[in-house]
């Protein structure tokens, strides 16, 4: 597994990068800190990401943020201190683990598999939530068209249903798609 480690502390990054090496992982790449983050990830493409700092700033919780938006991957932070707002503040950027009193080389295997067995978890969930948000949009977006169908050509509710069907597999789309064609066309000749 691949790993992009971002500690300031040299000693400290190197017993990390050591304990990471003794349990199967390869360190891609060591960032000072998170300022490069997303350009880091982009380029190197890292299985998971390790943040050591004593305490996460507003910017290098905004660099995790935008990673887990445009490049999800799993986040472990080690740090020295912690406090709600703060612990709250990376599980929002994308953190999958927030570890307090710094890495403990025995542990690092176990929080790095339970911060995976998170990440993947979290985007199983994000997944089926965007896939439920479409069904919901193209239900939304057929029941529109088909009232424009009922109310401008006078069709019962099932009639516009089966022309707005027809009209998807005709143009090869999915109702959603063929219904916000229609509205589109409905809007335009308003």
């Amino acid at each position: 597994m691949r790993v992009l480690l971002i500690d300031s502390n040299d000693g400290r990054a190197a017993i990390v990068q050591q304990a990471l090496k003794d349990n199967g992982y390869t360190v891609v790449a060591r960032l000072p800190d998170c300022g490069q983050l997303s350009a880091q990830v982009a380029e190197d493409k890292p299985d998971a990401i390790i943040v050591d700092t004593d305490l996460p700033d507003r910017d290098a919780l905004e660099s995790m943020r935008q990673v887990s938006q445009d490049n999800p991957r799993p986040i472990v932070l080690f740090t020295e201190r912690s406090d709600r707002h703060t612990i709250s503040d990376a599980i929002k950027a994308g953190v999958s683990a927030y570890v307090v009193d710094g890495v403990d080389p025995k542990r690092l295997n176990t929080i790095m598999d339970v911060a995976i067995a998170q990440f993947r978890e979290f985007q199983a969930m994000r997944s089926e939530l965007d896939e439920v948000k479409a069904k919901l949009a193209d239900r939304r977006d057929v029941d529109k068209a088909k009232g424009i169908l009922m109310q401008r050509k006078g069709l019962s509710e099932a009639d516009a249903y089966a022309a707005l069907r027809s009209m998807a597999m005709n143009n090869n789309q999915s109702i959603g798609e063929a219904a916000r064609s229609l509205i589109a066309a409905a809007q335009l000749l308003v």
